[in-house]
Protein backbone atom coordinates (compact mmCIF):
# COMPACT_ATOMS: atom_id res chain seq x y z
CA UNK A 1 0.00 0.00 0.00
CA UNK A 2 1.54 3.28 -1.08
CA UNK A 3 0.86 6.47 -2.92
CA UNK A 4 2.39 7.15 -6.34
CA UNK A 5 5.95 7.48 -5.07
CA UNK A 6 8.02 5.36 -7.46
CA UNK A 7 10.87 5.07 -4.96
CA UNK A 8 8.58 3.32 -2.47
CA UNK A 9 7.36 0.90 -5.15
CA UNK A 10 10.90 0.15 -6.30
CA UNK A 11 12.20 -0.45 -2.77
CA UNK A 12 9.23 -2.65 -1.82
CA UNK A 13 9.61 -4.70 -5.01
CA UNK A 14 13.30 -5.18 -4.27
CA UNK A 15 12.65 -6.50 -0.75
CA UNK A 16 9.36 -8.34 -1.43
CA UNK A 17 9.26 -9.15 -5.17
CA UNK A 18 6.21 -11.43 -4.85
CA UNK A 19 4.08 -8.89 -2.94
CA UNK A 20 0.98 -7.33 -4.47
CA UNK A 21 0.97 -3.55 -4.82
CA UNK A 22 -2.07 -1.49 -3.83
CA UNK A 23 -2.26 2.18 -4.73
CA UNK A 24 -3.89 4.56 -2.22
CA UNK A 25 -7.39 5.53 -3.33
CA UNK A 26 -7.30 8.77 -1.35
CA UNK A 27 -4.18 9.98 -3.15
CA UNK A 28 -5.52 8.86 -6.52
CA UNK A 29 -8.87 10.56 -5.92
CA UNK A 30 -7.10 13.82 -5.06
CA UNK A 31 -4.94 13.54 -8.18
CA UNK A 32 -8.00 12.99 -10.40
CA UNK A 33 -10.02 15.78 -8.79
CA UNK A 34 -7.11 18.20 -9.23
CA UNK A 35 -7.62 17.84 -12.99
CA UNK A 36 -11.31 18.69 -12.91
CA UNK A 37 -13.09 22.05 -12.59
CA UNK A 38 -14.44 22.76 -9.09
CA UNK A 39 -18.04 22.50 -10.29
CA UNK A 40 -17.49 18.87 -11.34
CA UNK A 41 -15.57 17.68 -8.30
CA UNK A 42 -18.50 16.69 -6.06
CA UNK A 43 -20.04 14.42 -8.71
CA UNK A 44 -16.65 13.05 -9.71
CA UNK A 45 -15.78 12.31 -6.06
CA UNK A 46 -18.92 10.18 -5.72
CA UNK A 47 -18.14 8.35 -8.97
CA UNK A 48 -14.60 7.63 -7.76
CA UNK A 49 -15.96 6.49 -4.41
CA UNK A 50 -18.23 4.06 -6.26
CA UNK A 51 -15.15 2.56 -7.94
CA UNK A 52 -13.11 2.41 -4.73
CA UNK A 53 -15.91 0.78 -2.73
CA UNK A 54 -17.18 -1.50 -5.48
CA UNK A 55 -18.04 -5.00 -4.24
CA UNK A 56 -16.12 -6.64 -7.08
CA UNK A 57 -13.42 -5.92 -9.64
CA UNK A 58 -16.07 -6.01 -12.39
CA UNK A 59 -18.22 -3.43 -10.56
CA UNK A 60 -15.14 -1.21 -10.14
CA UNK A 61 -14.53 -1.47 -13.90
CA UNK A 62 -18.14 -0.44 -14.53
CA UNK A 63 -17.70 2.58 -12.27
CA UNK A 64 -14.51 3.48 -14.16
CA UNK A 65 -16.39 3.08 -17.44
CA UNK A 66 -19.12 5.45 -16.18
CA UNK A 67 -16.46 7.99 -15.17
CA UNK A 68 -14.84 7.69 -18.60
CA UNK A 69 -18.23 8.14 -20.31
CA UNK A 70 -18.95 11.31 -18.35
CA UNK A 71 -15.51 12.96 -18.49
CA UNK A 72 -13.66 11.31 -21.38
CA UNK A 73 -14.53 13.94 -23.99
CA UNK A 74 -14.27 17.04 -21.80
CA UNK A 75 -11.64 16.10 -19.18
CA UNK A 76 -9.30 13.52 -20.74
CA UNK A 77 -6.49 14.32 -18.28
CA UNK A 78 -8.65 13.31 -15.32
CA UNK A 79 -9.64 10.07 -17.04
CA UNK A 80 -6.00 9.32 -17.90
CA UNK A 81 -4.96 9.80 -14.26
CA UNK A 82 -7.71 7.44 -13.09
CA UNK A 83 -6.79 4.77 -15.63
CA UNK A 84 -3.08 4.99 -14.88
CA UNK A 85 -2.18 2.27 -12.38
CA UNK A 86 -5.67 0.71 -12.51
CA UNK A 87 -4.36 -2.76 -11.63
CA UNK A 88 -2.70 -1.34 -8.53
CA UNK A 89 -5.91 0.50 -7.69
CA UNK A 90 -7.95 -2.69 -7.61
CA UNK A 91 -5.37 -5.06 -6.13
CA UNK A 92 -7.29 -5.11 -2.84
CA UNK A 93 -9.90 -7.34 -4.55
CA UNK A 94 -7.32 -10.15 -4.33
CA UNK A 95 -7.46 -10.09 -0.53
CA UNK A 96 -10.14 -11.00 2.02
CA UNK A 97 -13.07 -8.60 1.81
CA UNK A 98 -12.83 -7.91 5.54
CA UNK A 99 -9.31 -6.49 4.97
CA UNK A 100 -10.33 -4.11 2.18
CA UNK A 101 -10.96 -1.24 4.58
CA UNK A 102 -7.33 -1.39 5.65
CA UNK A 103 -5.92 -1.82 2.16
CA UNK A 104 -7.56 1.01 0.18
CA UNK A 105 -5.67 3.90 1.75
CA UNK A 106 -2.36 4.82 3.33
CA UNK A 107 -4.09 7.08 5.87
CA UNK A 108 -3.55 4.51 8.62
CA UNK A 109 0.19 5.00 8.12
CA UNK A 110 0.08 8.72 7.45
CA UNK A 111 -2.11 9.77 10.38
CA UNK A 112 0.39 8.94 13.16
CA UNK A 113 3.12 10.74 11.25
CA UNK A 114 0.97 13.87 10.93
CA UNK A 115 1.34 14.48 14.67
CA UNK A 116 5.07 13.78 14.44
CA UNK A 117 5.39 16.25 11.56
CA UNK A 118 3.35 18.85 13.48
CA UNK A 119 5.52 18.63 16.61
CA UNK A 120 8.89 18.43 14.87
CA UNK A 121 7.98 21.37 12.61
CA UNK A 122 6.91 23.43 15.62
CA UNK A 123 10.20 22.67 17.36
CA UNK A 124 12.09 23.79 14.21
CA UNK A 125 15.32 22.14 15.25
CA UNK A 126 16.75 20.02 18.00
CA UNK A 127 20.14 20.49 19.62
CA UNK A 128 20.62 16.74 19.93
CA UNK A 129 19.50 13.95 17.62
CA UNK A 130 18.66 11.86 20.69
CA UNK A 131 16.07 14.43 21.77
CA UNK A 132 14.38 14.39 18.36
CA UNK A 133 14.42 10.60 18.30
CA UNK A 134 12.91 10.39 21.79
CA UNK A 135 10.14 12.84 20.87
CA UNK A 136 9.29 10.98 17.65
CA UNK A 137 9.13 7.59 19.37
CA UNK A 138 7.04 8.97 22.23
CA UNK A 139 4.54 10.51 19.79
CA UNK A 140 4.27 7.22 17.90
CA UNK A 141 3.76 5.25 21.12
CA UNK A 142 0.92 7.59 22.11
CA UNK A 143 -0.60 7.35 18.60
CA UNK A 144 -0.37 3.56 18.72
CA UNK A 145 -2.92 3.46 21.54
CA UNK A 146 -5.55 4.80 19.15
CA UNK A 147 -4.75 2.41 16.28
CA UNK A 148 -7.70 0.54 14.92
CA UNK A 149 -7.38 -3.23 15.11
CA UNK A 150 -7.28 -5.24 11.90
CA UNK A 151 -10.59 -6.70 10.82
CA UNK A 152 -10.58 -10.51 10.63
CA UNK A 153 -7.02 -11.13 11.84
CA UNK A 154 -7.72 -14.87 11.59
CA UNK A 155 -7.49 -14.50 7.78
CA UNK A 156 -3.89 -13.28 7.93
CA UNK A 157 -2.59 -16.85 8.00
CA UNK A 158 -4.42 -17.62 4.75
CA UNK A 159 -2.97 -14.51 3.10
CA UNK A 160 0.52 -15.23 4.43
CA UNK A 161 0.41 -18.82 3.23
CA UNK A 162 -0.49 -17.71 -0.29
CA UNK A 163 -4.23 -18.31 -0.16
CA UNK A 164 -5.94 -16.81 -3.20
CA UNK A 165 -8.93 -14.52 -3.05
CA UNK A 166 -11.10 -13.17 -5.83
CA UNK A 167 -13.37 -10.23 -5.09
CA UNK A 168 -12.69 -10.83 -1.42
CA UNK A 169 -13.81 -14.46 -1.40
CA UNK A 170 -11.46 -17.45 -1.07
CA UNK A 171 -10.66 -19.16 -4.36
CA UNK A 172 -10.88 -22.96 -4.13
CA UNK A 173 -7.60 -24.78 -4.50
CA UNK A 174 -6.65 -25.34 -8.16
CA UNK A 175 -8.93 -22.63 -9.62
CA UNK A 176 -7.12 -19.67 -11.16
CA UNK A 177 -8.41 -16.09 -11.36
CA UNK A 178 -9.69 -15.15 -14.79
CA UNK A 179 -7.82 -12.16 -16.21
CA UNK A 180 -9.64 -8.93 -15.39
Amino acid sequence: MADGNLGIWGAAREVWPETAEQRCWNHKTTNVLDRLPKREQAVAREMLRAAAYAPSRAAAKEARKAFRARYGATQPDAVAVLEDDWERMTAFHDFPEKHWRHLRTTNVVESPFASVRLRTTAAKRFKRVDNATALIWRLLIVAEKRFRKLNAPELLRDVYEGGRFEDGKPVPEGRQRVAA
